[in-house]
């Protein structure tokens, strides 16, 4: 399907930066459970565990903009090299971490890996949006963007059966109880299986920057003078880029939130980490299936209508995961990440798509320092769930848990991006 959204010329670049799209989704499942297990192995509350999504999307925050000012010097390619470089030092950072045992090291190497990552997205996003026609520029980027879910899956998995499922500590019923001795070994145990897929990933990762290192690749330098303040005039006097950007916020908080505390809700019904892993890669698994036929559905329909039909749809799915005190809730839960599969492309191309390249490079890092998102709602999500206590049943309204109320969080940012797409269609369709 790739040729009839890019030139043939661009066809291997395509392919090869499309790739990069895993690598990113691979570390976001990964560290998702782990707000869970740190949470038992070094015996922290919710609040505190939460510095995990904190340290994660805070690092795309703080460097999305020296990344655009990066590719904007140098080129894309330049871009994604350094990204992986970034990338592979921070997942190898878990290797000392596991060894002091203590919890900012991991926020740290957390902190850089992600500097990385907002490198990875600053350049592939924009880079795939200049391969081809604007008009084809939310299915390429759609397109490209299906390979994320593959990480996640990837990821996913690799958390399930190699991370949760061999953690001492979420086989003991009390962890605070144990003698200090015994809370040692589990901890050193638990901790070393945690920092095993993050050293194989980096290795992993170095091993693909060679390979960028090697490859011949349209450089697609910005030679021109134009004005970085100029660019950001530009910008600032765009509504839709404020609006997008603002979108694209709320969408990333959304996400992380769903698949953040899936584990939280699973676990008020009396579901154990290791079964609701399950429901976590049912959920990227809709999340996959909804990228690969939005493709397809962009074909016929404008992206910003089918935007507004899969905020709508989120937002009925967010009011059964709060009211429903069954698995049905759990369920509607599941469902968001279908809904939320057209938006992260969707929401970029629209935001871009009146931007020339060179506002655009710099404009990317709005749309990844959007990710911030990422870590704050997650932040304000494990506030509402403490509110009581560190328990899941510490406090109700209307006959509603702490826990189920969170999830009021994801539907206020589904309302947002429903609105964006409404005032998109009223203003710019």
């Amino acid at each position: 399907m790739a040729y009839k959204y890019i030139e043939r010329k661009n066809l291997l670049p395509f392919v090869l930066v499309t790739l990069l799209f895993s690598l990113w989704g691979f570390a976001n499942a990964v560290t998702d459970p782990m707000v869970q297990a740190f949470k038992k192995v070094l015996e922290i509350s919710n609040s505190q565990a939460s510095w995990v999504q904190l340290a994660f999307y805070g690092g795309y925050f703080c460097m999305a903009l020296p990344a655009s000012l990066f590719v904007r010097r140098f080129s894309y390619k330049s871009g994604i090299m350094l990204g992986l470089a970034l990338y592979g030092v921070g997942a190898l950072l878990f290797y000392p971490a596991a060894d002091y045992q203590q919890f900012w090291f991991f926020c740290l190497a957390l902190y850089i890996l992600t500097f990385g990552l907002a490198f990875l997205e600053t350049t592939a996003n924009p880079y795939i949006l200049s391969l081809g026609s604007k008009e084809s520029a939310a299915r390429r980027l759609n397109l490209a963007q299906s390979f994320n879910p593959v990480g996640l899956l990837s990821g996913l998995l690799v958390a399930k059966f190699f991370v949760l499922s061999r953690l001492k500590s979420d086989n003991v019923s009390d962890f605070s109880l144990l003698k200090e001795a015994d809370k040692l070994a589990i901890r050193s145990a638990d901790l070393t299986v945690i920092k095993q897929p993050y050293v194989l990933i980096g290795l992993f990762v170095l091993t693909i920057l060679i390979v960028f290192s090697l490859s011949k690749l349209p450089s697609f330098k910005d030679d021109s003078q134009r004005s970085l303040r100029k660019t950001w005039d530009n910008m600032i006097r765009s509504k839709k880029y404020f609006a997008g950007v603002v979108a694209q916020l709320f969408n990333v908080g959304a996400q992380i939130m769903c698949w953040t505390y899936i584990y939280s809700y699973a676990e008020g019904l009396g579901i154990q980490s290791t079964s609701a892993a399950n429901y976590q890669f049912f959920a990227l698994a809709l999340f996959l299936s909804g990228r690969i036929l939005n493709t397809y559905l962009l074909r016929y329909f404008h992206p910003a209508n089918l935007l507004l039909f899969f905020a709508l749809f989120g937002c009925m799915g967010a009011a059964v995961t709060i009211f429903s005190h069954s698995i049905i809730g759990l369920y509607a839960l599941v469902s968001l990440s279908f809904s939320m599969s057209l938006m992260f492309p969707t929401i970029y191309s629209l935001t871009l798509e009146d931007l020339d390249e060179q506002d655009a490079k710099i404009g990317a890092s709005g749309l990844v320092m959007a990710i911030v998102g990422g870590a704050l709602m997650p932040f304000i999500q494990a506030q509402i769930i403490d509110i009581g206590g560190s328990g899941l049943n510490d406090f109700e309204l209307w006959g509603v848990n702490e826990v189920h109320w969170s999830f009021s969080m994801p539907l206020i940012c589904f309302v947002s991006i429903a609105l964006f797409a409404n005032y998109y269609i009223k203003n710019w369709k």
